[in-house]
Formats: C-alpha cells, structure tokens, sequence
C-alpha cells in the first residue's frame, strides 16, 4: 500500500472529494445563472475579451436608437408641412375659381363686394394654414426658415430637409393681387399661376425629402437588428443546453 494514504493527519479521500464537491458548486453556480439570466456572458469575469465586444455593441445599439428617434421627429416636422401644404394646394383652386368669377365684367358691384370677401378669406385661411403647420417649434414653410439637418447615422452623417417658404410666396401673390376690376382679376390670374407653381414645387421637395428620411430609417432599423443578432451571438446562453447541464450538475 503506498505510503501517506492511510495519514492520520490528512485525509486525501476526503480532500479529493471536497474538491469534487467544489468544481461540481462552481459549474452549477454557473450553469443557475445561465439559466436564471439569459446570458453566458453576464461581466468581465465571465469572458472579458467578449464582454468588452459586447458592452461596444450595446453602446452602438444605444447610438442607433439615438438616430432613429431624430429620424422620426424630422418625419413629424415634413408631415405636418406635407399637410400645410397640401391643404394650401387645395386652397388654391378655391382661390381660382374666386378669381375667374371676379374676371367677369358682367357682375354687379354687390356681387363683387362678395366675391372679393370670399377672396381675402380664402387667402387668409392659406396664411393661417402655412402659420399652424409647426411641429415642435420647427416650421418649414415659414419665412426665414433654414436648413434643417438630421443626424441619420451614428457617424454623424446628416440628412438635409430643405424650407420652403411658402409665407413668402403667398405674401407676394397677395401683395399683387387685385381683384377691384375684371382686367385687374384677369391679371391677377397670372401671379396665382406662380403661387401655385411654388406650392407645387414645395409639395415635391417635401415627398423628396420624406422618402429619404423614411429610407434611411429603413435602412438604420436593419443595421441595428444585425448588431443585436450579433450581440445575441456573443453573450446569449443555449437555454436548451444550459437546463439539460442543470440537471446533471443536480444529480451529481
């Protein structure tokens, strides 16, 4: 029989299965966690080269939920003007038609009294419509309203929305306006026809610049859920193989 084995002093049985006893602790304290949590990589201690990879993808991930909410708050700001200015647009055939009415050298003076009324209200309820389409402080169709850029990724990239001033336009048209006879209306034509080319033509940068906005959150949204798979990837346990190792360790 070898020597040491049958120490009165130390028990090397019983020190190895202590050890035994600790590793199978330790595996299970582990595996729990695992389990418990969701995630093989919890800290440093666990795996510190992957948790340091893991902490700059959650800071990315943080970042591009940044951007996504600026791309939506530029989105609000180009709806609300899309509406003003559609609802202007619609406006303007209202205007129109006033304006024809008021060409014609055959009405009376009342009736152009009343038709020159509807004129100014309908050119007043444009104004109103171009002064509310404000969203949050931010109003492209104002005058002196500048260039907005939108951060649209984590590298500080940006995106232009461009103002229209369509306050400016609809002050010229009405500041040449004049409706008081049949041949100043007719003329007055000519100066809503440039009016409406304006509000046209701002309708068309809106929808330019929506799209952009809506394509590049598009595109930002699969970024982000590419470097969450690949954080998933990293630090996500195997529930499946976790639980069956849980149980052995139990038995154990």
């Amino acid at each position: 029989m070898a020597a040491g084995n049958n120490s009165i002093n130390t028990n090397v049985g019983a020190l190895v299965a202590l050890q035994n006893l600790n590793s199978i602790n330790s595996r299970l304290d582990t595996t729990q966690n695992r389990v418990s949590t969701g995630f093989k990589v919890t800290g440093a201690v666990d795996d510190a080269s992957s948790f340091s990879i893991a902490q700059g993808l959650r800071g990315e991930m943080k970042a591009y939920g940044a951007v996504s909410q600026g791309l939506a708050n530029a989105r609000g700001v180009m709806k609300v003007a899309e509406a003003g200015a559609t609802a202007v647009s619609d406006l303007v055939g209202d205007i129109k038609k006033k304006v024809v009415e008021l060409a014609n050298a055959a009405i009376t003076t009342a009736q152009r009294s009343i038709l020159t009324s509807d004129f100014n209200q309908l050119v007043d309820q444009a104004r109103a419509f171009l002064n509310q389409a404000t969203f949050q402080g931010n109003n492209l169709l104002n005058s002196g309203a500048a260039t907005t850029n939108v951060i649209s990724d984590i590298d500080g990239s940006t995106i232009e929305l461009r103002p229209n001033d369509l306050i400016g336009d609809l002050d010229t048209f009405s500041g040449a306006a004049d409706v008081s006879s049949a041949s100043a209306a007719t003329s007055t034509l000519d100066a809503l026809a440039t009016f409406e080319s304006a509000v046209n033509t701002a309708l068309g940068n809106i929808g330019a610049d929506t799209r952009k906005l809506n394509f590049q959150d598009d595109f930002i949204g699969k970024i982000a859920d590419a470097v969450e798979v690949g954080l998933g990837s990293i630090v996500d346990a195997d529930l499946a193989k976790e639980s069956a190792r849980l149980q052995a360790l139990q038995i154990q």
